[in-house]
């Protein structure tokens, strides 16, 4: 009873309770896909290994059913992630913010993302992880980077839909349980 209930807890805060969906978790490797969906499953930090496929987990206790696929970021695995995109409800896009020397590839693979026909629109939440580590890129830093924002010269000023697409960007540390909770109920309000 505890399980389903800590279960029922955790979906129900991430906004996910009474609600089915399918969700791909994409991001270069060592973004922290694999360690959030065992956050989410278990609640548990773990050392892993690099995921070099997919690796899928669904939860089913009541009503509540998520579907989650993990994906490697590895450059040879991504070009497998097509193979996963009929019938997605969400996608959470992984970013390691303290990895600057990566930007620039993680937004190539993002625009193939936003680019791709099947997906136009799938709403996509990116989860700016590991804001934890000391000099981790800014939210406005990645939303700059992301072409998420428009400079003016008050601010940052907020884009949250590219193309017709409901797109956002939040800040989080999955290893501290921060942040991403705001990303995945933000996500909830797309999914049936």
């Amino acid at each position: 009873m505890f399980i389903f209930d800590f279960f029922k807890n955790m979906l129900g805060y991430l906004g996910l309770y009474k609600k089915n969906g399918k969700i791909l978790f994409l991001g270069l490797d060592n973004a922290g896909k694999t360690t959030l969906l065992r956050r989410l499953k278990d609640g548990r930090l773990v050392q892993h290994d690099p995921t070099l496929g997919s690796h899928t987990e669904e939860l089913v206790l009541g009503n509540i059913r998520f579907k989650a696929f993990d994906l490697g970021g590895h450059e040879a695995v991504r070009k497998t992630w097509k193979n996963y995109f009929a019938s997605i409800d969400g996608i959470v896009y992984l970013v390691d913010s303290s990895d600057r020397a990566r930007f620039e590839e993680s937004k190539i693979e993002f625009n193939k993302i936003i680019q791709t026909k099947e997906l136009e629109k799938v709403p996509i939440v990116i989860l700016g992880n590991k804001i934890d580590i000391q000099g981790a890129a800014s939210e406005d830093e990645l939303r700059i980077n992301f072409g998420l924002a428009n400079s003016s010269q008050i601010g940052i000023e907020k884009i949250t839909e590219i193309d017709g697409r409901p797109i956002e960007l939040f800040m989080c540390s999955v290893s501290k349980k921060i942040g991403y909770a705001d990303g995945f109920q933000w996500l909830s309000k797309f999914l049936k």
